[in-house]
């Protein structure tokens, strides 16, 4: 039986079961979406292959996969940041894209996120690598893959996980409320597609840049550092009568 490197010592984030009893967790919202005839195919190929990669050895993460979803309604969603799959090393992915617990070594694209928000709010007070307080305040941090194994990064892509989130982004873009997309790096800006917007949609704000990954957080063409993406997102929400994040 194939062992992931890691098998030895197994993390605390390891996804166990199946998908399912993830999914009745959800709100009546999501679990709408979910449920749509795409999105349920799919949900049932994913549950198939991830518990043949169980029965092979894989260690999965994160543990809950649609933590992200857990925190904001649909129709409550100010800011939008979208990953591309969650951190494929022991205890990092916590299923909020970016985001890794307080107690885990901040990686390095967080990191690049932390230098731009101090950048514009100088009095930021960052007190941890968790982003569940932004969550809280109405930003779905999505990936557009929801699982990964150990050691293995992107590993679950074109599984069946971007038809389902695909259809989040939808579910989310047609809500009536006011909301900022923030699309960093070229996997993300492919989702810009499914972002209607102009006359009869409601009233939706993309922001651009680079990935804050060190590789391409400083270069052109829209290097991430100095994109003002943090205050840009609050100046709009607060112009069309949203809170904002407290960042």
């Amino acid at each position: 039986m194939a062992r992931s490197p890691f098998a030895a010592t197994e993390a605390r984030n390891v996804l166990h079961d199946s998908l399912f009893p993830h999914v009745r967790q959800l709100s009546a919202g999501w679990q709408e979406t979910l449920s749509e005839p795409t999105c349920h195919e799919a949900l049932l190929r994913l549950d198939a292959y991830l518990e043949q990669r169980r029965r092979e050895g894989a260690q999965i993460f994160p543990h809950r996969p649609f933590q992200a979803l857990h925190h904001v309604e649909p129709e409550d969603v100010q800011v939008v940041i979208l990953g591309q799959d969650p951190y494929h090393g022991p205890n990092q992915a916590q299923g909020l894209a970016f985001s890794v617990p307080d107690d885990t070594p901040l990686p390095p694209s967080l990191r690049n996120i932390f230098t731009e928000l101090r950048r514009v709010y100088p009095a930021a007070h960052i007190k941890g690598h968790d982003l569940t307080p932004w969550a809280q305040q109405g930003a779905l941090l999505l990936n557009a893959v929801l699982t990964v194994e150990s050691g293995r990064p992107a590993s679950h892509a074109k599984q069946g996980w971007e038809v389902i989130t695909d259809s989040l982004i939808r579910r989310v873009a047609r809500a009536p409320q006011p909301k900022v997309f923030m699309l960093w790096g070229a996997h993300a800006q492919a989702k810009h597609t499914l972002i209607p917007t102009g006359p009869g949609h409601a009233p939706v704000l993309i922001l651009t840049a680079n990935h804050p990954s060190p590789l391409a957080a400083r270069r052109p063409p829209k290097p991430f550092i100095g994109c003002d993406h943090f205050l840009k997102a609050n100046l709009w929400l607060e112009q069309h009568g949203a809170p904002g994040i407290q960042w």
